[in-house]
């Protein structure tokens, strides 16, 4: 089974939601649809459901066309970031109502809900009500819904988002353990980087309705192919500074100056991007002062500083620029202290004019 989108757009009221997009998702793989809110992840997900139609292109499943099917003649199940459960009926009969819609008989019902409830770890509960469970046991009633209904594909709009933390990371371990059981086409929304890299699979990036790129997740993480896609793929936003090329050297606007070889040398003297995650600026300290050496270093001025418990997120001033670094633990420092940072010079992206990536970290010494 596959699914796959040709030259597929969307227009509402004259707006695009879907830029052209071409698509081609594989039986058996879980495929993110990374992007921040508004970005067409929802919007992509009802097209390939069937719930609205497209503008333009068509949509194949297994190479037949169902452009346009209704929802209820596609073998589609969907599981949105809230509980969509039946308030009145136990978690057995929650799980069981698509196969009993199907006519399956009594055995095989029974025999569906409870390997999925084991699978979902429900089998405590099947006879408890929705309301009486945590929010992590609803959300597993809606996802073994979905998945006992054999659906050839499951779309997932950000499913967890609604979950406390605990919740969250809980159910992230377990779904590509689940998918994986399943082997139907897994869609999952996410606005997270982070939760991206966990599911791993392929992962599609939005931005404004775009696909701005599609592979598998750590290719499109390590190797983005444009400075929208890096920016889409970094949490915080990737940090990024204009500098001009000339001859084996990068300028920063400060007079800074970075030698450059291999791939960045030869590329045509003029105006750049170079971008950097921020967990790739690092902030000196005595221990490092002799890797730093080696490095990049840049002088930066601290104007806000975010404490998570075993990271800080600290914003830095270089010039007009608002970068932000991740450092572990607790930093003593002040609003206005000026700070010495290195970039990791091996992580470093550059972008042409239109930012499309034109060279990475290898070549910068």
């Amino acid at each position: 089974m596959s699914l796959e989108l040709q030259d597929v757009s969307q227009v509402v009221d004259g707006l695009l939601q879907i830029a052209p997009t071409d698509l081609v998702l594989e039986k058996g793989t879980m495929n993110v649809l990374l992007g921040p809110t508004s970005s067409g992840k929802t919007s992509l997900m009802r097209l390939m459901a069937g719930l609205d139609k497209p503008s333009t292109g068509r949509i194949f499943s297994s190479g037949v066309d169902v452009t346009h099917q209704r929802v209820q003649q596609r073998n589609v199940a969907m599981v949105y970031q809230e509980f969509i459960n039946y308030p009145g009926m136990t978690v057995y009969d929650n799980i069981a109502s698509p196969l009993r819609l199907q006519g399956q008989t009594k055995v095989d019902v029974d025999r569906q809900v409870r390997a999925t409830a084991e699978m979902l770890k429900l089998t405590p509960v099947l006879q408890r009500r929705p309301l009486d469970l945590s929010g992590g046991q609803q959300q597993r009633c809606a996802l073994a819904r979905a998945l006992v209904k054999g659906a050839e594909l499951v779309l997932l709009d950000e499913p967890l988002a609604n979950l406390d933390y605990k919740l969250r990371e809980e159910l992230r371990a377990e779904i590509p353990r689940i998918f994986e059981q399943a082997g139907s086409i897994f869609v999952y929304a996410t606005t997270e980087p982070e939760e991206a890299l966990l599911l791993g699979g392929n992962t599609a990036t939005l931005w404004e309705g775009q696909v701005t790129q599609f592979g598998s997740t750590l290719s499109v993480y390590r190797q983005p192919e444009t400075l929208t896609t890096a920016r889409v793929f970094s949490d915080p936003p990737m940090n990024s500074i204009v500098v001009t090329k000339t001859a084996d050297t990068l300028s920063l606007n400060d007079g800074a100056v970075l030698r450059v070889r291999n791939q960045w040398a030869v590329l045509s003297d003029g105006t750049y991007t170079l971008g950097f995650r921020a967990h790739h600026l690092k902030i000196l300290s005595p221990e490092t002062v002799e890797q730093a050496s080696q490095a990049f270093q840049l002088r930066c001025t601290v104007v806000a500083i975010e404490v998570t418990g075993s990271e800080t997120f600290l914003h830095l001033r270089y010039g007009e620029l608002i970068w932000v670094a991740i450092t572990p633990g607790l930093q003593k420092m002040a609003v206005g202290d000026a700070v010495d940072v290195w970039l990791d010079v091996a992580q470093l992206f550059l972008f042409d004019g239109v930012g499309c990536l034109v060279a990475d970290g290898a070549g910068v010494i």
